[in-house]
C-alpha cells in the first residue's frame, strides 16, 4: 500500500503543478490588454471553476504518459534471463532501423533519425541499468529526474506558448496553432526575430529546473519502494477509473462554454483541449479571424467572384453540341513546373511530359491553390478557392458536394477515383466515396498485379495497368466514364522498380521520383493508345502541388507554379495558353471544351471564354493569396492584409521563355480595390461552405 501511495504522490505532485500553472495562466490572460471585455460574477465563477475542472480532467489524459513511465519502472526486469532478453530486443530493433529497410525509412523525412535516437537512448540506458547494478539507483534517479524535468518544462513551455498565442490572436489554441506545427521553420524564425529569446528561454529553463528540483525532492523516495505486480494492477485500476471519468465528464464541462462573451468561453477552456479539437476539426472560422465586407458591398464583385453570395448557382450555356467523350483526369504528385524542360530544367527528367505538353492544350502560367495533395484534390474536384484551415477533403462536412464528378454523373457518366495507396489516407475514401465516386485503390489490386510497392502504395506503373483494366471494363458498358487518377511515386522515400530509368531506385532522390513518374505515365499512354476507347477520350494532366513551398515570403509564387495540359489528339489542337490561370479553372475549362450545359456552383471559370479575367489563388492554411494585375494580395488572421508588386524576372541561367521567377516587392500603399476583391472572394467561399450552399444539385 505504501508503494501505491508513493506512486500516486509522484503523479499528484505533477498534477498540482500543472493546475497551478494553468490557474496563473488564466489570471494573466484575464488581465491581458487584448482581453477587452468585462465579466459578470457568474462568468468569473465559470472561468475559474469549470476551468479548474477542465484542467484536471485534461491532465488525466496527458498525465497517462507519466503514469505509464512510472508503471514500467521495475527491478525484476533486470534479473536473468529477462534483462538480457529485453536488451536483445532493443539491439535487434536498433539494427532493424539502422538497416535503412524499416517502415520508418520507407516513410522518409526525419522519422528514421528520431527512431534511431530514441531506440539508441533506450538501449544505452537499459544496458547501463542492467550491467551496473552497483550504480543502478543513481542512474535511475538521474533518468527519473530527467523525465520529471521534461514534464515540467513542457508544462511551462505550453503556458508560455498560450500567452504568446493569446497575445497575437486573443484566443486559446486553434487551427493556426496546428498550422504552426506544419511550418515549424517559419515559426521558429518568427520567434527568433520577434522576441528576446535568450532571456525568455533562460527564464523558462530556470523555472523548470527549480520546480523539478522541488517535485523530485518530495517524490524520489518512490524509487526506493517500487510497487510489485499486484500493486501495479491496483494502480492500473485507479488510472482506468480516472480515464473513464474524464472521458464522460469532460464533454459536460465543455458544454458550459456557452457565454455570449467569447473571451469568457476562451478563458474557461483548456488550451490543450482546444488544440486537440482544432487538430481533429481542421477548420479556422473565416468570420472570426479575417476582415469581412458588408453584404451590400459584395454585389459589386459578383462577376469577379463568379457566384452570388446567397444564391450561388448560375447557368453555364454553350452554342455547341454537347460531346460526351470519356475524361481521364490525372493529378500528378508534387510535379513542380520547374521539373520540366519547358520551364527551363536541363536535367531531362520529364521527357514524356515535355513531349505531351507540345501535343496538348498547355497552360504555361497556372498555379496550385495550396501545398498539400488534399488542396489539389479540392481544387480540381470542387473548383473553389482554398478556405482557411484544412482542405474540405479532410473536413467532417465533406459529402454530397457539388463536384466535377456530380456534373459528369448528371450527364450519365460513371465516375471513379483511382489511387495507388490506401484511399483512407488523407480522408480520400470518405470524401470521394461520399461524393458518388467508386474507389479503386491498392486494396483493389491482386497480389500478382503488384510488382513494387512502398509505404505510399503500389508504383505508378502498377496503377497505370490497373487503370487501363478498369477503363476497358467501363468501355464495355457503353456509358462514358470520368476517372480521376492520383499518382503516388513522386513522393518520399522516392523508391520505385529498378531498371526502368537511368536513376537507381536506391538513390531515393527527388529527381528519380519525378523521372519514374514520367516513365510510368508514358507506359500508361502507350497502353491507352492501343484501346478502342482512346480516340473518344480527353486526358487532363495537372500537378496536385509543388514539391516545395518554402520561400522568402509567406506565399512565394514560384513555389505554386505547376504544369497542366489537356490532351485529345484529333479533338483538341495543340496550343500554349500563357494567360494567368488557377488550378480551380482546369475542370470548368474541360467542361467548356465538351460544350456541357449545366447548373454550376463552381468558382472556377472556363479560361477559353472571351470574358475570362486572368487571376489565381495561392494559400497556406491561414494566408490566403489572390493574384491579379501583377499584384499579390494576402489576407491573414487578425485582419491583416499585405500586398506585393510582382516583378517578373527571366531566369537567364535557364534560358527558356517560361523560366520566369518573381520578385515580390512589398507595396507601400495598399490597393484598396484589390484588397476588397480578395476579401469578397474568400468571404463568399467561406460563407457558402459554412451555410451548406455548396451541396450537390439534385
Amino acid at each position: 500500500m505504501k508503494s501505491i501511495l508513493k506512486h500516486h504522490l509522484v503523479y499528484t505532485n505533477i498534477a498540482i503543478f500543472y493546475l497551478i500553472v494553468s490557474f496563473l495562466t488564466r489570471i494573466i490572460l484575464l488581465f491581458h490588454p487584448i482581453t477587452q471585455s468585462k465579466f459578470s460574477g457568474l462568468e468569473i465563477l465559470k472561468i475559474f471553476g469549470f476551468g479548474l475542472l477542465s484542467d484536471l480532467f485534461i491532465f488525466v489524459f496527458v498525465g497517462a504518459i507519466l503514469w505509464l513511465y512510472l508503471l514500467f519502472l521495475s527491478n525484476s526486469k533486470f534479473k536473468k534471463p529477462y534483462g538480457y532478453i529485453i536488451l536483445g530486443v532493443f539491439v535487434v530493433l536498433l539494427i532493424y532501423i539502422l538497416s535503412g529497410k524499416s517502415i520508418l525509412s520507407e516513410y522518409g523525412g526525419v522519422l528514421p533519425e528520431i527512431g534511431i535516437a530514441f531506440v539508441s537512448l533506450k538501449t544505452i540506458f537499459f544496458a547501463a541499468l542492467l550491467f551496473t547494478e552497483k550504480y543502478r539507483k543513481q542512474i535511475r534517479l538521474a533518468l527519473y529526474s530527467l523525465t520529471i524535468f521534461l514534464f515540467v518544462l513542457l508544462i511551462i513551455q505550453n503556458a508560455v506558448s498560450e500567452f504568446f498565442f493569446w497575445n497575437e490572436f486573443g484566443v486559446r489554441y486553434n487551427f493556426i496553432a496546428v498550422d504552426y506545427l506544419v511550418y515549424t521553420n517559419a515559426v521558429i524564425g518568427n520567434i527568433m526575430e520577434s522576441y528576446p529569446v535568450v532571456p525568455l528561454f533562460a527564464s523558462v529553463g530556470i523555472l523548470s529546473f527549480a520546480a523539478s528540483y522541488i517535485i523530485i525532492k518530495k517524490s524520489k523516495s518512490f524509487l526506493e519502494d517500487l510497487p510489485n505486480f499486484s500493486n501495479k494492477l491496483k494502480i492500473i485500476g485507479v488510472q482506468l477509473l480516472l480515464l473513464v471519468s474524464a472521458f464522460l465528464i469532460l464533454p459536460i464541462i465543455t458544454s458550459q462554454q456557452n457565454s455570449s462573451n467569447v473571451f469568457a468561453n476562451e478563458l474557461q477552456s483548456n488550451g490543450l483541449q482546444k488544440f486537440y479539437k482544432a487538430f481533429t476539426n481542421s477548420e479556422l472560422d473565416y468570420f472570426e479571424f479575417y476582415e469581412i465586407l458588408p453584404e451590400n458591398e459584395l454585389a459589386q464583385f459578383e462577376t469577379i467572384v463568379n457566384v452570388n453570395y446567397n444564391n450561388n448557382t448560375n447557368t453555364i450555356t454553350s452554342e455547341g453540341t454537347e460531346t460526351k467523350k470519356n475524361v481521364v483526369l490525372i493529378t500528378v504528385e508534387s510535379m513542380s513546373a520547374e521539373f520540366m524542360k519547358h520551364y527551363g530544367n536541363t536535367n531531362a527528367i520529364t521527357p514524356f511530359l515535355d513531349q505531351l505538353a507540345d501535343e496538348s492544350l498547355f497552360f504555361t502560367n497556372l498555379y496550385a491553390t495550396g501545398n498539400r495533395t488534399v488542396r489539389g484534390l479540392e481544387a480540381v474536384t470542387l473548383c473553389l478557392p482554398p478556405t482557411p484551415g484544412e482542405s474540405v477533403v479532410k473536413r467532417i462536412d465533406n459529402k454530397n458536394k457539388f463536384t466535377t464528378g456530380s456534373v459528369f454523373q448528371s450527364k450519365g457518366y460513371t465516375t471513379k477515383f483511382l489511387y495507388g495507396g490506401d484511399a483512407y489516407f488523407d480522408n480520400m475514401q470518405d470524401f470521394f466515396g461520399g461524393n458518388g465516386y467508386d474507389i479503386v485503390d491498392k486494396s483493389s489490386l491482386k497480389p500478382n498485379e503488384i510488382s513494387f510497392s512502398n509505404i505510399w502504395g503500389v508504383c505508378d506503373e502498377d496503377m497505370a495497368k490497373k487503370a487501363i483494366q478498369v477503363m476497358n471494363e467501363e468501355a464495355k458498358t457503353g456509358k462514358p466514364f470520368f476517372n480521376h487518377w492520383m499518382t503516388v511515386s513522386n513522393h518520399r522515400p522516392f523508391t520505385y522498380p529498378e531498371g526502368k530509368i537511368s536513376i537507381s531506385g536506391t538513390a531515393k532522390s527527388r529527381e528519380g521520383g519525378v523521372m519514374y513518374t514520367d516513365y510510368a505515365l508514358k507506359q500508361f499512354f502507350e497502353m491507352a493508345k492501343k484501346q478502342a476507347w482512346f480516340k473518344n477520350t480527353v486526358f487532363v494532366i495537372v500537378a496536385d502541388h509543388c514539391a516545395s513551398s518554402s520561400g522568402k515570403t509567406e506565399l512565394p509564387m514560384d513555389k505554386y507554379r505547376i504544369p497542366a495540359f489537356i490532351y485529345a489528339p484529333g479533338f483538341i489542337q495543340p496550343q500554349k495558353i500563357d494567360k494567368l490561370v488557377s488550378q480551380i479553372d482546369v475542370m470548368p475549362t474541360v467542361l467548356g471544351i465538351l460544350n456541357f450545359k449545366y447548373q454550376s456552383k463552381f468558382f472556377g471559370k472556363d479560361v477559353l471564354k472571351t470574358n475570362y479575367i486572368p487571376r489565381a489563388f495561392i494559400a497556406t492554411y491561414q494566408d490566403l493569396g489572390y493574384i491579379k494585375n501583377d499584384v499579390l494580395t494576402i489576407i491573414s488572421p487578425i485582419k491583416k492584409t499585405k500586398q506585393f508588386d510582382l516583378i517578373q524576372q527571366k531566369n537567364e541561367a535557364l534560358g527558356n521563355e517560361y523560366s520566369i521567377i518573381f520578385e515580390e516587392k512589398p507595396k507601400t500603399k495598399i490597393d484598396v480595390k484589390l484588397k476588397k476583391e480578395t476579401i469578397a472572394i474568400y468571404q463568399t467561399a467561406s460563407h457558402i461552405l459554412k451555410t451548406k450552399k455548396y451541396e450537390k444539385i439534385k
